[in-house]
């Protein structure tokens, strides 16, 4: 899915500039959620640094253009916002990510069940689900 950054730059308020299109642009190849290190070693080679990079992802996540994702690791995750919804599952040896789709009927009812069991809140506006165990690789790799 190609996305028009530009104009969602310009909807949000920043000032378009090839660094914040390459930041973007990055998120659009890789469906996967994204640290500011990985971005670093695909942009040094343009001249961009690591300050600017975590500077651009947390004015980026404070205008509602990516969201954080819980990996539950040392560095902070993001994805873009508005890709279809998914959770994680991450390995807690090689700290591979996969994304998995199916939680719709299943926290609907958790949701409902949630609202029942507590009177301080009358909704829920959206809800984070994501997994933690070892991949096959390195379940074999143990064997």
């Amino acid at each position: 899915m190609v996305k028009d950054f530009k104009s969602i730059l310009k909807e949000k308020s920043f000032k378009v500039t090839q660094t914040r299109l390459d930041i973007l642009g990055i998120f659009s190849n890789d469906c996967k959620p994204i640290n500011a290190e990985h971005i670093y070693k695909i942009l040094k080679n343009k001249g961009v640094n690591l300050v600017t990079i975590y500077r651009t992802l947390l004015s980026f996540e404070k205008s509602g253009i990516l969201k954080r994702a819980n990996l539950n690791q040392e560095s902070v995750f993001y994805e873009l916002v508005g890709d279809h919804h998914h959770h994680h599952i991450v390995c807690l040896r090689c700290k591979k990510v996969s994304n998995f789709d199916g939680c719709k009927e299943d926290s609907d009812s958790l949701i409902s069940k949630a609202l029942k069991l507590n009177k301080d809140f009358d909704s829920i506006s959206h809800h984070s689900f994501d997994l933690f165990g070892i991949c096959k690789k390195c379940s074999n790799d143990e064997k």
